[in-house]
């Protein structure tokens, strides 16, 4: 880690040479969850060709390799930049649903694009903290290191057991929170299960519960790669209350709407995930 915050002092332009280097040792010589990789594009896109399937996994293993040495460097980028890297095509709409910063919003995101880069982005641009919600690494440094990158600016990074009480004991708090909600439940955690890329997957129902709970708005936001360096975030609308629809519905929208982004630009999600390993037949079990 001590490497990885000395890496974070160079400018971009020495870093992305070093990016190739990392994604040649990833692809060619480590194979670092190669099958993981070609498992999930695979079924994902059942259509594409063998040849077309190993060309959009080397994108992946890039793009891969450049976002780790750009969170690197996000721990030490002046807002300035932030804002010269990362265009907010639709700030308006994130206005509007928290009546002009007023109230409570929650923001649901996946890992696509530089899902950092694209919350400092958010913050730079329009000038409010935003508080992401994150999972505790097991390693202490690697976990201290990026609540310092995500802590910047002022937000407030909140574990995800107890984002639910922080944001419930804080509901007329005008704020806006962060989840990357991609990520698969593990087995003792409460689940929501659906059909995702083409596999039965589940997802952490928490934030479609705690938006009911404090009847705030959700919003989807979407990072997309513009070309190296540079990425421009655009909001969606995904529901406002009052909530009168069944459960569930708030997380299946989302799900749609995480598949529409990561088909419109596939190699920049992160297939190296673990994302289906669980089971549902066997949990039931």
């Amino acid at each position: 880690m001590i490497f990885y915050r000395c890496l974070g002092r160079l400018p971009l332009g020495l870093l992305y040479p070093l990016a190739w280097v990392t994604y040649v040792f990833l692809y060619y010589v480590s194979g670092y969850r190669k099958a993981v990789v070609m498992d999930n594009l695979a079924s994902a896109f059942p259509h594409q060709t063998e040849t077309e399937i190993t060309v959009l996994a080397k994108k992946f293993y890039r793009q891969l390799a450049e976002v780790g040495v750009e969170i690197a460097r996000a721990r030490y980028m002046p807002r300035e930049a932030f804002q010269r890297r990362v265009e907010i095509l639709n700030p308006d709409l994130l206005v509007d649903c928290s009546r002009g910063f007023s109230q409570t919003v929650i923001i649901l995101t996946i890992h696509q694009g530089n899902w950092e880069w694209m919350m400092h982005g958010v913050s730079a641009t329009l000038g409010v903290s935003v508080d992401p919600v994150y999972k505790p690494l097991h390693s202490p440094t690697a976990d201290r290191f990026i609540r310092e990158v995500r802590s910047r600016f002022g937000a407030r990074p909140l574990p995800l057991k107890r984002a639910p009480r922080d944001i419930l004991r804080n509901k007329g708090e005008p704020r806006l929170v962060a989840m990357v909600a991609d990520q698969a439940p593990i087995r003792r955690e409460r689940s929501y299960w659906t059909h995702f890329l083409n596999r039965e997957a589940a997802f952490y129902p928490g934030a479609e519960r705690i938006a009911r709970s404090v009847e705030c708005p959700i919003v989807f936001a979407q990072c997309r790669r513009v070309r190296q360096g540079h990425y421009q975030v655009e909001f969606h609308p995904l529901a406002q209350p009052p909530y009168a629809s069944r459960e569930g519905n708030i997380t299946e929208r989302y799900v749609k709407m995480a598949e529409r982004a990561i088909r419109e630009q596939p190699e920049s999600w992160l297939w190296s995930n673990r994302r289906w390993k669980r089971r549902r037949e066997k949990d039931q079990g």
